[in-house]
């Protein structure tokens, strides 16, 4: 496995730093400009690669993030690739998980990350197993038992007044 950019920015700002004296501040804006080339270069390589083999285009090329969620596949932002689902494992070797790919991308945060058509399969799925009959039931259970909780939650308790028991206390003289 090749090294990741941040190694190879590392690497190219150590080898800067043996050859001139740089400050810590001079150090970090050097790395995270570096960081910011390699980045570059390797989202226009994956363009380049993508446009030759007719793929989709890489991230920032679409002009709304809810235009990669097509009907047979969705395409990964960050990468370029096309999948039916985006699966935790595949935003792993991002170092994202669904919550992060969302929020970084501006997707709402109950958009399923997988094809539209995969997704109405899915509901239909769960329609024809009853599920949303099932889901009412359960909410009107739920709903009819959290009044009584709620009253019982809600009403302050009586408070009992409490014993107090005085005892005498031994004497503790010894016969002589």
């Amino acid at each position: 496995m090749g090294k990741s950019l941040v190694e190879m920015a590392a690497e190219l700002v150590q080898a800067q730093c043996t050859s001139t004296s740089m400050t810590a501040d001079e150090i970090a804006q050097s790395l995270q400009a570096t960081y910011n080339v390699l980045h570059g270069l390797q989202l226009d390589e994956a363009r380049g690669a993508a446009a030759e083999s007719g793929g989709a285009p890489v991230g920032p090329e679409f002009e709304r993030p809810e235009k990669s969620i097509q009907k047979h596949k969705i395409v990964c932002l960050e990468c370029g690739e096309e999948f039916k689902m985006l699966s935790p494992k595949h935003l792993r070797s991002h170092d994202l998980s669904g919550r992060e790919y969302r929020k970084k991308w501006g997707l709402p945060m109950r958009q399923a990350l997988c094809a539209k058509e995969l997704s109405d399969r899915r509901k239909k799925a769960g329609k024809a197993r009853g599920l949303p009959e099932n889901l009412r039931k359960s909410i009107a259970e739920r709903s009819q038992k959290e009044p009584k909780a709620a009253k019982a939650a809600k009403a302050p308790k009586a408070v009992k007044p409490t014993k107090t028991i005085v005892r005498k206390a031994k004497s503790t003289a010894t016969k002589a």
